[in-house]
């Protein structure tokens, strides 16, 4: 009796130390599963995107400038630049994701041919406010893979506690929205502003 006991105790610690030790060290150098690799856009698509963003930046420095004619006629080059994104080559990914990027891409350009409608600046830049917020997730929608982009704050925008985005190629403020003629503050808000985060190819 003692024998088949001694017998059953030893199994029974023989098991415990494969399971604490062996079975433990396999689930370490298990390797775990990879994330799906990310499909590469075309040449041509990135291309397309990079040139709507450069776009964008005209449109920014005339804000910056406080430059109306130069705002509108850089809006109007941004539109034609933006319908020129060839969105085509993401439908073949994912369905949701196509119509998503195209919603984003019509708040854009509805926004913006706002802008070319309005006379008084602040108004503009309320528009150009909506353009950068509809800008940031389109990027991350379509996986951005350009050269490095900063969404950037400005605090008061438009007023205290009123605060607006845009987004720069630079990690440098240079504020659309108080900008170099702004009516109250002039030039001395200028760099007035923070990196809220980073866009980049993932």
């Amino acid at each position: 009796m003692k024998k088949i006991l001694a017998v059953v105790i030893f199994s029974i610690i023989a098991f415990s130390i494969y399971w604490f030790t062996i079975r433990s060290k396999e689930g370490k150098s298990a390797p775990r599963q990879q994330a799906l690799e990310v499909k590469k856009h075309s040449a041509a698509f990135n291309n397309s995107v990079a040139t709507a963003i450069q776009g964008y930046f005209e449109m920014k420095n005339a804000f910056v400038d406080a430059d109306t004619g130069k705002i509108k006629e850089a809006g109007k080059k941004f539109i034609a630049l933006v319908d020129s994104i060839q969105l085509d080559e993401i439908k073949k990914d994912t369905a949701a994701i196509y119509a998503d990027a195209l919603s984003k891409i019509e708040d854009i350009k509805a926004n913006t041919n706002s802008i070319l409608t309005q006379t008084d600046i602040t108004e503009m830049r309320h528009d150009f406010s909506w353009i950068s917020e509809a800008l940031y997730p389109f990027f991350k929608l379509i996986n951005y893979e350009g050269d490095k982009l900063y969404l950037q704050n400005c605090p008061m925008a438009f007023g205290e506690d009123k605060s607006a985005n845009w987004i720069s190629n630079s990690t440098e403020i240079i504020n659309p929205y108080l900008g170099k003629n702004h009516p109250e503050y002039k030039g001395t808000m200028l760099h007035c502003g923070t990196v809220k985060d980073t866009i980049k190819a993932q």
